[in-house]
């Protein structure tokens, strides 16, 4: 009886010896063991790596896009108050374009076009130099704003199109996984892993370069908005000066006609 009971233990040991290895232990050998965000990078096809590597691009143009944008509202915009407060005190219209000298800001800008504008109408202040006038400031407001807002067009089409970017990148991914489904003849998770990870990180990076895209895009029109406004009281301010020359101007003559 012994000698049966170990004839029976050699073998169940042999035939477990030669029995194919379990599935889990299978997959575990085949895993990648590099599932960081760069390991998956490298890892990923040359299709998934451009879409990642375009999306980083975005967002780095969205990041410094922010940065010069930021920089130029606040200094263009003290200077736009400092030039209107300027103007609200008892001062002549020849005397503001002659402070200005040969500044290129919005608000020299302004200045300069209404005193170009008395000079060809002669130096005669009337209703038809405030119209005149009028027309020029509104034209400098828009060729200003434009130059303003350059540049903020692209964060509007990072936001919209990273998504879409990210996700072609995701279906990639994933199209890549069943096609080594289909390779290796298993459903091994060691066959479907890495691509619905690259998958996945394509994805994320999508989402990472649109969510900022769209914030500061929305921050950026709103600071562009306030420096419209702030040149907009620049040219009440300067239509203001004229009126109150046209004004002074027919007192005189009104004296003197006395």
């Amino acid at each position: 009886m012994q000698g049966n009971f170990g004839l029976r233990h050699m073998i169940l040991a042999i035939a477990l010896a030669l029995a194919p290895a379990p599935a889990f232990a299978i997959d575990e050998a085949l895993l990648p063991r590099n599932l960081s965000p760069w390991g998956m990078f490298l890892g990923a096809d040359i299709i998934v790596k451009t879409v990642m590597v375009g999306l980083a691009i975005a967002s780095l143009v969205t990041w410094t896009v922010w940065l010069a944008k930021t920089i130029e509202l606040r200094r263009k915009g003290a200077l736009a108050v400092q030039r209107t407060r300027a103007l609200e005190g008892r001062m002549k219209l020849a005397e503001a374009a002659e402070r200005t000298g040969d500044a290129h800001d919005a608000v020299a800008q302004l200045i300069q076009s209404c005193a170009k504008e008395a000079e060809l109408s002669g130096g005669i202040v009337d209703d038809g130099l405030q119209e005149r006038v009028a027309l020029r400031l509104e034209r400098v407001e828009a060729a200003m704003s434009r130059q303003i807002a350059r540049g903020t067009g692209v964060l509007a089409t990072i936001g919209a199109t990273a998504p879409f970017v990210g996700l072609f990148g995701t279906v990639w991914g994933i199209m890549n996984s069943f096609i080594g489904i289909s390779e290796s003849h298993t459903t091994s998770l060691a066959v479907v892993a890495p691509g619905i990870a690259e998958a996945l990180l394509a994805t994320a990076l999508g989402l990472v370069a649109a969510i900022p895209a769209v914030v500061i895009y929305n921050h950026l029109v709103r600071g562009i908005a306030n420096y419209r406004a702030l040149l907009g009281d620049a040219s009440a301010q300067l239509m203001l000066l004229v009126s109150r020359q046209r004004d002074n101007r027919e007192f005189r003559l009104a004296r003197a006609a006395e």
